[in-house]
């Protein structure tokens, strides 16, 4: 009876070892298909922008991103998330050569 138990105990025991394996890569796949869909979102936006709205000639944002003018001239950077952050006056500069 005890070696029955014993069995029981190693099955358990390695299924749950191979269970928290599975799930340390794919926690591992999920946050480098994150950072791949952040950046494809990134770069879509950014072209899109170019494409459909103006580039503030001569201008940055804070840190040096490209700034795009809506139709409505609002001024916004596209951000790392391909998200748009719209900027005030005081955070646009000229740009550095």
């Amino acid at each position: 009876m005890s070696t029955l138990k014993n069995w029981k105990t190693f099955f358990l025991a390695a299924g749950m070892g191979i269970f928290a394996t599975v799930g340390a890569h794919a926690q591992g796949v999920d946050s480098t298909a994150k950072k791949v869909g952040n950046k494809t979102a990134e770069i879509a936006v950014k072209g899109a922008a170019t494409i459909t709205q103006k580039v503030y000639k001569g201008k940055e944002g804070p840190n040096g991103e490209t700034v795009y003018i809506t139709k409505d001239d609002r001024k916004f950077i596209v951000n790392d998330k391909g998200k748009r952050v719209y900027l005030k006056k005081s955070q646009i500069h000229d740009k550095k050569d």
